[in-house]
């Protein structure tokens, strides 16, 4: 942010001294005075974003358990990045974990529907046996 203000501050001064250049400068004064007025709009906006992010850098790095006086905003950029791509993966494992759990389920479920099956027929097998034994 400093040199952009910095930048700005030495157009100021090419336009102040442009004026003791008297006609000759006369349409390269307009141009620079509209685009100062344009560039000093910019970058109030774009000093109150700067400080806006250094607000929320800083209350990242408090949530983060960090002191934000010594945790400079790179620092707190990584954290949020190693956090966030940590929290991806354990989403990733989880819908794993829960697929599996889901797959598990279903085939214990299966297996528990074949046994029914299996013993509803046994009593059915056993009286076919009987009868076939018995006709002999």
């Amino acid at each position: 942010m400093q040199a952009i203000s910095k930048g700005l501050e030495k157009v100021e001064q090419e336009l102040t001294a442009s004026e003791n250049d008297g006609h000759v400068s006369e349409n390269f004064r307009k141009t620079l005075k509209e685009f100062l007025i344009v560039a000093e709009a910019e970058v109030r906006a774009l000093t109150s974003l700067y400080s806006n992010v250094g607000r929320n850098a800083d209350a990242l790095a408090l949530y983060f358990g960090e002191d934000p006086a010594r945790c400079p905003f790179e620092q707190v950029i990584s954290t949020l990045h190693n956090f966030v791509r940590m929290f991806i993966r354990a989403h990733d494992d989880n819908c794993k974990q829960q697929e599996m759990e889901k797959k598990k389920a279903q085939k214990e479920a299966e297996n528990e529907k074949m046994k029914l099956i299996a013993q509803k027929k046994e009593p059915e097998l056993l009286r076919s046996q009987s009868r076939s034994t018995r006709t002999n």
